[in-house]
């Protein structure tokens, strides 16, 4: 069977778009920032108050793809080996064997992540960055394609534990899933009232429609849309533009320039060019930066936002012709 085609594969992830908004009302966005991450390899941060579709965004998007999927309910008293998997004695060989954790998937879903210590969100850190997990010295690496989604509640509820700086930074991008508009609401309620189960995505209709020859197809695609000088300076400036802001205390890092042009790339692609302009740069802005830059206090006590931050930079930053 030959590979698929960039123009097929495309065409196989805007099908993705289209059966999730089966399940996902309302958050389009949201589900674009997902097929960005799938194509540039990346990890998605989830954020938005209980009863927003967060999970079952997630779970829609694993319905709609023909990969191997666990979750993971994060709880206080979760350990970091319930996550990677540990070495368990067996009496009959009287050896240790390796026990694989739900880690080893395609696509994980850590629900409610920062509901759990930082040890064990840490123990996600080598997952995430090496695609490997190392357990009594033995590196393992994972299976190919593979992408952690995770959900949070906003920092501010009770119960939670945020997410140190190194673990955010391993997450191409935060994707905030605002309360829906009433029209929307009211899109929710219907399909409801007409028997539509979040906990059967089957009945509703959603089928795979996606696995990983598009996606490798997709990613070769990607990997040759072109990006100017002009643009790269332009991403730069802006990262550095936050370094120098008055109201953060921690700018953009060089990896989350890297970030910001792998997102870039994947958005442009998906539009249907080979090329990056200006526009892709600042559609991704948010999403790719936003979790990267530290308020200062004072400038946090005084109601600004790192989106209003970010926001103020674009405007500033002057856009190449």
């Amino acid at each position: 069977m030959s590979a698929p085609t960039a123009d097929s594969a495309r065409a196989s992830l805007e099908a993705l778009r289209t059966e999730i908004a089966k399940a996902v009302v309302g958050q389009d966005p949201a589900v674009t920032g997902l097929v960005v991450a799938l194509l540039c390899r990346g990890h998605v941060l989830l954020e938005g108050v209980p009863g927003v579709a967060k999970t079952l965004l997630v779970r829609a998007l694993a319905a709609s793809l023909q990969l191997e999927t666990k979750r993971v309910q994060f709880t206080p008293d979760l350990m970091p080996g319930d996550i990677t998997g540990s070495l368990v004695y067996d009496a009959r060989t009287a050896e240790f064997s390796f026990q694989p954790g739900p880690v080893f998937t395609n696509l994980l879903l850590a629900d409610e992540i920062n509901r759990t210590p930082p040890k064990t969100q840490a123990s996600l850190l080598e997952a995430m960055e090496e695609r490997q997990v190392s357990v009594d010295g033995t590196p393992r690496p994972l299976p190919d394609p593979f992408l952690v989604a995770a959900t949070q509640n906003p920092v501010e509820y009770e119960g939670t534990y945020p997410l140190p700086e190194a673990q955010l930074d391993r997450f191409l991008l935060k994707l905030i899933l605002p309360l829906p508009s009433r029209d929307t609401e009211i899109d929710v309620l219907t399909r409801h009232a007409e028997g539509f189960n979040p906990r059967d995505l089957h009945s509703a209709g959603l089928r795979p429609v996606a696995g990983p020859a598009e996606l490798e197809s997709a990613r070769a695609a990607v990997a040759k849309t072109s990006v100017s000088s002009d643009i790269t300076g332009y991403i730069v400036d802006i990262c550095r533009a936050t370094r120098e802001s008055p109201s953060l205390s921690l700018g953009v890092s060089p990896r989350g320039a890297t970030a910001l042009l792998a997102t870039s790339r994947a958005w442009a692609w998906l539009t249907g060019r080979d090329y990056v302009i200006p526009d892709d740069v600042k559609a991704l802005a948010l999403p790719t930066l936003r979790h990267r830059v530290q308020l200062r206090p004072e400038a946090e006590m005084e109601g600004v936002t790192t989106d209003s931050v970010i926001t103020s930079v674009l405007s500033r930053v002057p856009v190449p012709r």
